[in-house]
């Protein structure tokens, strides 16, 4: 076997691993924090912190792997990116500590009305708008002369990286609610399954829409998409995309049909338990 290993192309396929594990992770996560409001009834908010309790700090260590790795192994663009990303950057960590703060803290609140839920439900709501910002201010593309960021203080604040911020709160949140669906039970679970499903036509109308706008910010989008052969490459996504529209639906019903023939044999009191 000749050839040497091109550590670069690793460590690019290292940090998009760590970013997909993370979103899909830590998604669920910050999901349940936006979906906090909709679910006022503190008992209801008990079990779904501790539906995620066991598992929520070790979701968001991803994140340090791939900002961590993106710093070490390509230092360059760390350099030119954190200029131009500070402001949404700075805004998450301020929501992850919100929320990370909250998880400690509301427990040992006993006011009736605990404020730790709010700061749970905005750190959320912060951090998953910073990071949808922050992917947008990328996708639309970051003014470098001389090896340094060359633009403005504002460039990232633009209609297209609010745009992306908004999918990701809705995407977090579907996340989220399919969690509970999986994890909870009674009338909490049947709400959060009739969100998911509007959640899920408004993650598809986010992603159309997002979809849409991306190739008018530069002609190399409209080039590398649509173009022969550059088509081949960029068209496993939306197939993807539509393979998951489909699943989605069959997967949602499924589990309502199997939880409620679950449920009618343990009233009709057929042993199970």
């Amino acid at each position: 076997m000749t050839g040497s290993i091109d550590l670069a192309t690793v460590w690019a396929f290292i940090i998009a691993f760590a970013v997909f594990v993370y979103v899909v992770m830590d998604g669920f996560d910050l999901g349940l924090g936006i979906l906090f409001p909709l679910f006022p009834q503190k008992a209801d908010r008990d079990v779904i912190m501790n539906s995620v309790a066991p598992v929520w700090d070790g979701n968001e260590t991803w994140l340090v792997l791939g900002g961590g790795g993106m710093m070490a192994a390509f230092p360059l663009a760390y350099a030119v990116l954190m200029p131009a990303l500070y402001t949404p950057m700075i805004a998450m960590l301020i929501g992850l500590i919100f929320r990370g703060v909250a998880f400690e803290f509301r427990w040992r609140t006993l006011t009736k009305k605990n404020r730790w839920d709010i700061a749970f439900a905005g750190g959320s709501l912060l951090a998953t708008l910073a990071q949808g910002i922050a992917l947008g201010a990328i996708l639309q593309g970051v003014h470098v002369e001389g090896r340094h960021y060359a633009g403005g203080w504002w460039d990232w604040l633009t209609l297209f990286s609010i745009l992306t911020g908004l999918a990701l709160v809705i995407g977090y949140a579907l996340l989220g609610a399919t969690w509970l669906v999986l994890k909870t039970e009674g009338e909490l679970r049947d709400k959060a399954y009739h969100l998911s499903w509007w959640l899920l036509f408004a993650m598809l109308g986010a992603i159309g829409a997002v979809s849409i706008a991306t190739p008018f910010l530069h002609i190399q989008y409209t080039q590398r998409w649509f173009t022969w052969p550059n088509i081949i490459l960029t068209a496993p996504v939306p197939i993807a995309v539509a393979g998951v529209t489909v699943l989605v639906p069959l997967i949602l019903g499924y589990t309502a049909w199997a939880y409620w023939v679950f449920r009618g044999k343990v009233r009709a009191g057929s042993g199970y338990h």
